[in-house]
């Protein structure tokens, strides 16, 4: 079974959000998309670009996690939305 890796925000990233040039527009917008909910698959959508360089950089700086797998409730909320 392929597990979905979902982001979510570290501190870190959240002192950063106070700040966009910290980060730049890009990496800011996408650490305010990531809820530990969304995959890397949502996250490109939502930005209309391929996220996978962007995402790895941000976790390399301690900006987002690959966030805690989602509760059983929560997954079969999830493969009923069709996630």
């Amino acid at each position: 079974m392929h597990t979905i890796r979902r982001y979510a925000k570290t501190p870190r990233a959240w002192e950063a959000l106070a700040r966009p040039d910290v980060v730049g527009r890009q990496a800011h917008t996408l650490m305010l998309m990531a809820n530990g909910r969304r995959s890397e698959q949502e996250l490109a959508l939502l930005l209309g670009d391929d996220v996978s360089d962007l995402l790895r950089r941000l976790q390399q700086q301690g900006y987002l996690q690959c966030a805690a797998p989602a509760s059983g409730a929560e997954a079969d909320d999830d493969a009923l939305a069709g996630a």
